[in-house]
């Protein structure tokens, strides 16, 4: 019986991540199971889709070192990526709006006046997303936050609380989506 018990454990325990492997837009996403950023592989931890209203946004992967957990990595200043693939149209005055009232939910009016400047730099490079779409946050103590699209890094800052309040939009609490911030930042 004991051993039956373990069984439902660990197949309950795998079944997210079973399930993430087989999903075709998960497939179409084609997020690498690595990539180096400042001297460092990085391992692709989980992956996951954001989904409103029954339609399906963009795919999402979180990727730390092999040594780090996903949920370690965002309570400390450690090298990670996070990268999204979409899968519809998105006005870039859209994405600028969600992005502020998530930021507005998760941080007070003092800590997002310091970060202003630096939020309208970045916002300043979005354009309007379509299909096939890839945007990539990075982070490392070496490089400070990056924003990639489409494979070229289109802003850069060295400013810690940016990353922390940026990259919290998808990995901390109150941010776009729980469910897809839990996905993300699952330890298996």
């Amino acid at each position: 019986m004991r051993y039956l018990h373990a069984l439902i454990l660990l197949l309950a325990s795998t079944s997210n991540l079973m399930a993430n492997t087989n999903d075709p837009l998960l497939d179409q996403a084609a997020f690498s199971r690595t990539y180096e950023l400042a001297d460092t592989t990085l391992e692709r931890k989980n992956q996951a889709l954001l989904t409103y209203l029954w339609a399906d946004v963009y795919a999402a992967a979180f990727y730390t070192a092999a040594d780090i957990n996903p949920s370690q990595a965002v309570g400390r200043p450690a090298t990670q990526r996070l990268e999204l693939y979409y899968y519809r149209d998105i006005a870039k005055k859209d994405v600028v709006k969600a992005a502020w009232v998530t930021l507005e939910r998760q941080h007070d009016a003092a800590q997002l006046a310091k970060l202003k400047p630096e939020l309208d730099a970045l916002h300043a490079t979005f354009r309007d997303i379509r299909p096939g779409d890839r945007y990539a946050l990075n982070y490392s103590l070496q490089q400070g936050l990056t924003l990639e699209r489409n494979g070229s890094e289109v802003f850069r800052s060295g400013d810690t609380e940016l990353a922390r309040a940026y990259l919290g939009i998808w990995l901390a609490p109150e941010g776009l989506s729980d469910k897809l911030r839990k996905q993300l930042l699952a330890d298996h």
